[in-house]
């Protein structure tokens, strides 16, 4: 049998390095899914396909295999509908600059212009979201070079590409270009560059640095796998550090100057910090919130990024260094002269320790039944050696981004960028595969769960039996609210709980977990919730953790506002369905900021 057009696209992919491929089939992809199948048998072309339960799951898997592994994450889907699917995960890699190859088919040559069923103007729906590279293929001899580039223009560029394949290209005989005027033959390969900043700049950047005498760090998911670099230029220049959401892994959490998470997810050392220094170093962020940064006239700046469209966006920089973070780091600590005065970190050191004491107090603080912080407070020392933690939109993300100590070794991610919901459950699927020798944990909001995460324990439940290590969690914060937006519509927009929209359906997703396989554990009491942490975890199959818990402890900033505050009293006033949980247990620590005295 001569080989297809398909056989070749997945020979050429396995070249390129790729293992995995996230999708769903269907007839107007089905020549490359034939191929597929056919390469099971041989070693040297052999891809393995994951099965999601929708497409726009397996872009997230695609988004987060490339985070988690470093290398390029490919999903596949059909024509028309499968194709459209695939676009708020791709999205999400193009946010958060991630390479990601998506695949897609498309009707036959001769039928497209004739209004055909599932017929879609592929090219410009993807030109946004992958406009790094995205081309409709027309013959056969055209692939090699579509596949080529657009595999090294998403390593290159850190973005998703696409490549649109007819249904009847796909089973044509492969055809490699003739040597002839008009014709391309590309190759297959791709280094990363070193990138480095020029020494003059350099020097300007470690002058400012050298001037500073309270100096805030800032890093970002430019920064993993920069950690040595990082703490080594933060003990030189006696500086605390902040981490943006993407960055939670880059620094572990026991040491003393890091304070944790910035901006509306933030903590209040993070905010203290931003809001009292002169000079702010920022590594690898793109961290969007200006008011938690210092003021423009308050602070001097300096900027490392390997992406120069990235420089100088959040805060005005005085030098922009464009490079890499680890190597840039590296080639600034010779040049920084230790400070003499300690007292600045000292300073931090002090509100780090007093907040996490903060945060115990308030985790521990009566719910009803259960307070979400407690979730991730009693998660937080049991965390597996080199586990790896997801998260997914919505209020558990406060709780991850908080309360929970990431170690030297473990890794975290979620849905940056965009910030979508649905993606937690895709994410750690992505993760085992990955990493299929490392514990996972997602933390899920059942806004999330109801939306799309539940098809997805499906998929954990068909492929759970081929991990290395088959410690899967996924952790359900069931409060029966889309919380977040909740407490947005209180804080932000000065309005009383929508019923109507955030009340959603109790459901048993730890029934659910035990109905299709998987340990289902359900826990109602604070006092449990410890040893029901300790049970998922030593299980030997994919567990399903619901928490019952109180959808009054608020996801506030740490820092309230005047208009935030007179935006809660109105809410009150307006008469809000929750008003005596609000206002009670776990709560009142949070609103006693906001409304002194208020019983």
């Amino acid at each position: 049998m001569s080989q297809t057009v398909s056989d070749f696209i997945v020979q050429r992919l396995h070249q390129w390095g790729v293992r995995r491929i996230f999708g769903y089939p269907g007839d107007g992809i089905n020549g490359v899914f034939g191929a597929l199948n056919r390469a099971e048998a041989e070693a040297e072309t052999r891809i393995g396909f994951v099965q999601a339960r929708h497409e726009e799951m397996a872009a997230f898997m695609a988004s987060a295999y490339a985070k988690f592994s470093g290398d390029l994450g490919v999903c596949i889907a059909t024509s028309g509908p499968g194709a459209s699917h695939l676009i708020t995960g791709l999205y999400d890699a193009l946010l958060d600059h991630q390479p990601v190859l998506a695949i897609v088919g498309q009707q036959a040559r001769n039928a497209l212009g004739g209004s055909y069923q599932q017929e879609l103007d592929l090219v410009s729906m993807f030109k946004d979201v992958a406009g790094a590279y995205v081309v409709q293929a027309s013959s056969a001899a055209q692939v090699r070079h579509l596949i080529d580039r657009a595999v090294r223009i998403a390593l290159a560029r850190r973005a998703p590409t696409a490549i649109i394949l007819p249904s009847d290209l796909q089973e044509e005989p492969y055809e490699a270009p003739p040597r002839a005027h008009g014709t391309l033959h590309s190759g297959v390969g791709y280094s990363a560059p070193r990138v480095m900043p020029r020494e003059a700049e350099l020097e300007r950047a470690a002058e400012i640095l050298n001037a500073g005498k309270k100096v805030a760090m800032l890093v970002g998911a430019g920064a993993l796998g920069a950690a040595d670099e990082v703490i080594a230029v933060a003990d030189r220049l006696s500086a605390g550090c902040a981490k943006a959401l993407l960055g939670k892994a880059a620094l572990p959490d026991d040491l003393p100057w890091v304070t944790g998470s910035i901006g509306l997810l933030g903590t209040e050392p993070s905010y203290t910090m931003m809001m009292e220094c002169d000079t702010l170093l920022m590594v690898g962020s793109a961290f969007p919130y200006a008011e938690f940064l210092p003021k423009e006239t308050a602070a001097r700046g300096v900027q490392i990024d390997i992406d120069a469209g990235m420089s100088s966006i959040r805060f005005p920089m005085e030098v922009s260094l464009v490079g890499d973070a680890a190597e840039t780091l590296r080639s600034l600590l010779p040049r920084l002269a230790p400070k003499s005065d300690d007292s600045w970190r000292k300073g931090i050191e002090h509100d780090v320790a007093k907040w996490w004491k903060t945060l115990d107090d308030r985790a521990h603080q009566p719910a009803a039944p259960i307070n979400p912080q407690l979730v991730a407070w009693e998660l937080s020392p049991r965390l597996p050696e080199r586990a790896i933690v997801t998260s997914d939109s919505g209020s558990c993300a406060n709780w991850f981004a908080r309360d929970l100590r990431i170690r030297r070794g473990m890794m975290a991610s979620l849905s940056g960028g965009l910030a979508s919901m649905g993606a937690a459950v895709p994410y750690a699927l992505a993760a085992k595969y990955a990493h299929p020798d490392r514990p996972v944990i997602a933390l899920v909001g059942d806004g999330a769960m109801q939306m799309n995460n539940m098809a997805e324990l499906i998929t954990a439940a068909k492929y759970w039996r081929s991990w290395r290590d088959p410690r899967f969690i996924v952790c359900v914060f069931n409060n029966e609210d889309l919380n977040q937006v909740t407490w947005e519509q209180r804080i932000i927009n000065g309005d009383p709980k929508f019923e109507a929209s955030q009340r959603i359906p109790d459901v048993p997703y730890a029934r659910f977990a035990e109905m299709i396989g998987l340990t289902g554990i359900f826990v109602d009491s604070p006092q449990l919730l410890g040893s029901a942490w300790d049970q998922a975890l030593a299980n030997d199959k994919p567990v399903v953790l619901e928490v019952k818990t109180d959808p009054e402890v608020p996801p506030l900033p740490p820092h309230i506002t005047l208009q935030q505050a007179k935006n809660f009293s109105l809410a009150l006033m307006k008469g809000d369905p929750n008003e005596s949980g609000m206002i009670k247990g776990a709560a009142r620590q949070m609103l006693e900021k906001i409304l002194p005295g208020k019983e």
